[in-house]
Formats: structure tokens, sequence, C-alpha cells
């Protein structure tokens, strides 16, 4: 801690960057619909667990060791993959070197949605998929990924490529050497192999946790799923992708449609929660448990309180930031016309997640409040940030709210930095 402390001290004291907290900051436009002078992480409780977290991203800034695991769990502005993967690359930009050495991924394309944009899934042969904010989708075990994707073609294959830009000229890329592929076969054993370089590569299957572990030759930022043999019908239900080099690893856990109880129907999400072992969840999910007119606020919040406690039995040391919902509006007919009524429910999920934030000493990012509060979404839209559903954001969109969070977080871990330097 003492080593720490004198390098933290030194750094404040010798580089512009960390002694200058508007360096780090992302520029972002005034908008004068928006409460940018609010964008700021809360603390409705205490910050203790939030202090930790960053006590670790100062060995690894700092000292370049160790490693954070970050999640963001929500519904389909979380699965789209542009918020995550800027705010992910926002924080990366303090250290471009320290790509960090786990990527939770799930290949959606196979099963015919949308897939985030920083990995390219390719894929042959026939596929079904099934998603947690389906009820009916309920015949397939599903994970962390709340997704699932089963065939039972001899022909089927899936190819995940790595489409990370270098963050300057001369970072590296993100490239593993060990992949995890979690899923299983209810009928017959069927076994999952990997292709590399013209070669087939066999892995090591735990039966228990429904993983099948391959340790790659070398670094590479492509991968190709196949089966030797095809008796039965396999599921695949999430893939971790790693190289074993410390840094920061964000991970997005998005299903599009998903409320909190979406996660809680998932069977083996505890189970492979452990494998990413995170050390801050960013809960951005509630968008969709307040679409309907008979929003429950408790029964909202219990649901949190029970996703909470899975995560905290998985780390209990893990910091907790909510984000509230953005505003919306709901779509209606009347008189065979379409017409949009604001979603009044963005007001009262804001209140039950600073509860929660008390209840939990967890951090909030609110952003219902940052982006102008009730009827602001329309603002975001007329500005080219919203799209015309007035629920979702554009990808200008999705960007400028990866920087506000980023911005938010960066805030308070400055001052963080600069409470610790005064200690040596």
């Amino acid at each position: 801690m003492k080593k720490l402390l004198i390098v933290i001290g030194l750094l404040l004291a010798s580089i512009p960057t960390f002694s200058q907290i508007g360096s780090l900051l992302k520029p972002v436009d005034d908008l004068e619909f928006a409460n940018l002078d609010r964008n700021r992480l809360i603390y409705p409780g205490d910050s203790l667990a939030m202090e930790q977290f960053f006590t670790k991203m100062d060995s690894v800034l700092f000292l370049g060791q160790g490693n954070i695991s970050i999640m963001h769990i929500g519904g389909s502005h979380v699965q789209a993959g542009t918020f995550t993967q800027q705010f992910r690359n926002d924080l990366l930009s303090i250290a471009p070197d320290l790509i960090g050495g786990q990527y939770f991924v799930f290949p959606f394309a196979a099963g015919g949605t949308n897939n985030p944009s920083h990995y390219r899934v390719s894929y042959t042969g026939g596929w079904a998929y099934c998603r947690n904010a389906v009820r009916k989708d309920t015949d397939k075990r599903m994970g962390l990924a709340g997704s699932a994707i089963t065939t039972s073609d001899a022909n089927a294959s899936v190819s995940i490529v790595s489409r990370e830009r270098r963050l300057t000229a001369t970072s590296p890329k993100f490239e593993f050497n060990k992949v995890t592929l979690i899923g299983y076969s209810e009928t017959e054993n069927v076994t999952p192999v990997l292709g590399y370089k013209g070669t087939t590569l066999k892995g090591i299957h735990d039966d228990s946790q429904d993983t099948y572990t391959f340790q790659l030759p070398a670094l590479t930022d492509s991968i190709n799923i196949f089966f030797e043999a095809m008796p039965g019908e396999f599921t695949l239900t999430g893939v971790l992708l790693e190289n074993g080099m410390p840094g920061i690893s964000v991970h997005g856990v998005g299903v599009n449609g998903a409320a909190v109880p979406s996660y809680l129907r998932c069977d083996d999400f505890e189970r492979d929660l452990k494998l990413i072992r995170p050390d801050l969840v960013i809960f951005g999910i509630g968008i969709n448990d307040a679409a309907g007119p008979d929003f429950d606020v408790a029964y909202f919040k219990r649901n949190y309180d029970e996703l909470i406690s899975i995560i905290k039995r998985v780390n209990p040391d893990c910091a907790l930031l909510f984000v509230t919902n953005n505003d919306s509006y709901k779509r209606v007919k009347v008189k065979r016309k379409t017409r949009y009524n604001v979603n009044p429910n963005g007001l009262f999920v804001e209140q039950a997640f600073l509860e929660l934030g008390k209840k939990h000493n967890a951090a909030v990012w609110d952003q219902f409040e940052v982006m102008g509060g009730l009827y602001s979404m329309r603002n975001w839209e007329h500005a080219g940030l919203a799209q015309t559903d007035k629920v979702h954001f554009t990808n200008d969109g999705y960007k400028l709210i990866g920087d506000l969070l980023y911005n938010a977080l960066i805030s308070r871990y400055m001052d963080h930095v600069k409470a610790t330097a005064k200690q040596q």
C-alpha cells in the first residue's frame, strides 16, 4: 500500500493527465435541454464498496498489476453494444495497454437477432434461439448471457471474430489464447471442438459446470466452433475469451426485452457469473420493467434485492452502480392513429433506484435527471440522439451516454485518487 501511495503521489505531481481532472473527462457538447452539470455519481448510502473498487483500479492503472472485472447488465440498450463499448473504450483510454484479460460474449447473430458490433459472428447450419425475456422460452436452461442457441445440425458451426480497434497506434487490441464454451447436450454426448489455423482442438470438459475449456497455442482474434459428430442436440449459452493479462475487462450482458425477473429465470446465472466474478456491476435493467401500466415499485425492488443477493454470493465485495431509466414514451392507438405518450414510470423508477442505492450502499448514476427528466426524450430525438420510438437511442446517442457514464465515474475516481495521495 505504501508503494502504491508513493506511485500515485509521483504521478499526480508529474503527469498532467492525472493532475488535471479535465484532461481525463471526455468532451461533451453542451445540450441546452440536458442537465450535464449534474452528471456525477450519487451515494445515497455509504461509498465504501465503491472506494474499495477504486483502490483496485489504483493497482491496475498505476502499477499495471491485477485485473478489474466490470459487468454492465441490461436489456436492448446493452445488447446493442455501443453504450457499453463506448464506456469501455473511454475507461481504457486512460491506460490503452491494459486491455483486460477476459471477454464474455454470446453469438446472437446465430440466433437471428442483433449482435454487438465489437465482435462479428457468422454461422452455418440451423440454430434455434431462446432468450430470458420470453416466458415460454423455458425449455432450455440459460445462464449469464440470458440467451441460448440450440442445434442438432451436423453442419452447424459458429465463428466469432473480435473487431476491437486499437485505442492508440501502438496499443494492443484484444486477443485471446483461452476459450471457455458454456453449453450442454441433454440427449447424446455432443462434443464441440475449435478450429484453429487448420487444426482441430479438443477441450477439457467439466460436466459440473457445463464448460469446455480450450488452451490455444498462441494469441488470436478469432475462433470457429463446430462438432466432430452430432448424435443429438447441443445448446450453447455463452463464450468466455481470455488472455491472462492484467488490465480492465468490461462485459456487456444484455438481452432485448429483458427485465429483472428475466435474469432471475436463468438457472445457471450464478454459476456462470463465477467465471467473470465482477468487481463492479452496472445495473441498467428497468426500462422493460416499467413499460406497462401496472408497474409495481415494490415488486421491482424485491426483484433487484434477489438479483443483488446472487451477485453478492459470488463476490461479497462487489461494488454496485445503478443507472436510472432514460426518459421514454409509449406508443398508443387513438382512432386508428399512432401517438406517443410519455411514460411517467420513469419518475418512480428513479426514486426506486435511489432507495435501492441507499439500502445496498450502491452508487447511482441518475441518467433520467441528467438527460433532462420527464419529456426529455423528445428533445434527444430532435437532436438526432434518440430513435423515433422514443425508447432507444441512436448510435450517436448511445456513444454520448457512454461518455457521460464514464465522466461521472471518473470524476468520483479522481476524487478518490486525490484523497489517497494526501495520505502519503
